[in-house]
């Protein structure tokens, strides 16, 4: 069990909470694989289907595991770890153990937030280029983690995107945003990407806090589904 560092204090990977969420890294890893050669890969018919009788057999082992649903209720029990901890290892964009994450790796130095991505063909949009949502998608996780840097972050308001250029697939993607302003509960941040020095894409976002805080979000958020 690790202690309880800050995720995005450097580069480097924080490690799991725990072996469950080692295990869990391991199996999200292994879906993203299979993902990468399912959309780049031509087997016969029928070991296509010997294959998806194989993962629905494992997906229905799984499903007789105790389940939880939501991040919030994760938290409840601090033998998963705390919220954060459990949001690093689930967050759909940059989770290691979410499957469906690239993943993304933030992390922020003085007044500056910085993110390295690598998309592989099952993010592909135009012919070789990351899909626009996608691209979307990272920077609205990267300038929701860049408000940090304010010590009051909120929920996304709007985002604007320009693109630039096409953006590479499997490729290391780099990211860098600062803090425009802060006004009350509202944040605006403006980051870049860039794909081997060359800039494809740029956004800007506001983000306001929630009355209350996130916090608040959360009880809310717990309230609804226990009614």
């Amino acid at each position: 069990m690790t202690e309880d560092i800050n995720p995005f204090a450097s580069e480097a990977i924080t490690p799991p909470f725990n072996e469950e969420w080692q295990a869990k890294r391991r199996v999200a890893k292994a879906i993203q694989q299979l993902t990468e050669v399912l959309v780049t890969s031509s087997p016969s018919i029928e070991k296509m289907h010997g294959i998806a009788d194989q993962l629905e057999r494992t997906a229905s082992e799984f499903a007789e595991s105790p389940r939880i649903f939501g991040r919030w209720d994760w938290a409840q029990s601090q033998e998963h770890g705390n919220f954060g901890q459990i949001s690093h290892e689930l967050n759909p964009l940059a989770g290691l153990s979410n499957p469906l994450a690239p993943p993304i790796n933030n992390w922020i130095e003085g007044d500056i937030a910085f993110a390295t991505c690598t998309c592989g063909w099952a993010y592909e949009g135009p012919p070789g280029s990351v899909h626009g949502g996608y691209v979307t998608a990272i920077f609205d996780q990267f300038l929701g983690m860049a408000q940090l840097i304010t010590k009051q972050p909120g929920m996304t308001a709007y985002l604007h995107v320009d693109f630039h250029a096409r953006t590479p697939l499997n490729t290391e993607l780099r990211l860098e945003a600062h803090v425009v302003k802060t006004e009350g509960r509202k944040n605006i941040i403006r980051g870049e990407m860039f794909a081997e020095g060359v800039k494809t894409a740029s956004a800007e976002g506001l983000f306001v806090q929630p009355r209350g805080g996130m916090y608040a979000v959360k009880t809310q958020e717990a309230a609804l589904r226990n009614n």
